[in-house]
C-alpha cells in the first residue's frame, strides 16, 4: 500500500550516537509531505480528467455504433429499395408485353376481319358489274331492236294509238 502524507509525517527515526539534525529532517519530511501532497492531488485531478475522457470517449464510441448501425440500416434499406425497383419494374415491363401482345393479337385479328371484308366487297363488286353489264346489254339489246325503228318511222297519230303500240311492244 502506497505511503500517505500522514505516513510520512508520523514517521519517528530512531535516534543514534551521531544521528542527523532532527530540524534539517523535519524540514525534508515537510516539503516531501508537499511535494507527496501535490502529487496525489496532481493524480486525482489526472484521474477525474482520465474519467471525463473514459465518459467522451464511451459517448463517442455510442455515437460511432450508432451511425455505424444507421448505415448499415441506410445500405440494407437502399439495397431493398433497388429490389423492390428491379420488381417493380420487371412486372412494368411483363404487363406492358401483355399489353402489347393483346394490342397485336387484335390488330390481327381485326386485319384478318377486315380483309375477309374486302374479300366479300370484292365478290359483290364483281357480282354488281356482271349484272350491271347484263342490264346495259340488255338496254343496248332492247334499243337495237327494229322496234325502235318502226316508232320513229310513224307519225304520232293519236294518243291511243301509242299507248296500244307501247303495251304491244313490251309484251
Amino acid at each position: 500500500m502506497p505511503l500517505t502524507p500522514l505516513d510520512i509525517h508520523n514517521k519517528e527515526f530512531t535516534r543514534g550516537f551521531r544521528g542527523y539534525d532532527e530540524d534539517e529532517v523535519n524540514e525534508f519530511l515537510d516539503q516531501v509531505i508537499k511535494d507527496y501532497e501535490m502529487v496525489i492531488r496532481e493524480k486525482k485531478g489526472l484521474e477525474e480528467q482520465v474519467n471525463q475522457l473514459n465518459d467522451r470517449l464511451g459517448h463517442f464510441t455510442n455515437i460511432e455504433t450508432t451511425l455505424n448501425k444507421s448505415i448499415l440500416v441506410a445500405q440494407e434499406t437502399a439495397e431493398e429499395v433497388k429490389n423492390n425497383a428491379t420488381k417493380e419494374s420487371k412486372l412494368i415491363v411483363k404487363e406492358a408485353e401483355k399489353n402489347a401482345d393483346r394490342i397485336i393479337n387484335e390488330a390481327l385479328t381485326r386485319s384478318h376481319r377486315i380483309a375477309i371484308e374486302v374479300e366479300e366487297l370484292k365478290k359483290q363488286a364483281k357480282v354488281f358489274k356482271n349484272r350491271l353489264r347484263m342490264l346495259v346489254e340488255a338496254q343496248l339489246d332492247m334499243i337495237q331492236t327494229e322496234d325502235w325503228d318502226h316508232l320513229l318511222d310513224t307519225e304520232m297519230e293519236d294518243e291511243d294509238t301509242f299507248r296500244k303500240e307501247l303495251v304491244e311492244n313490251k309484251s
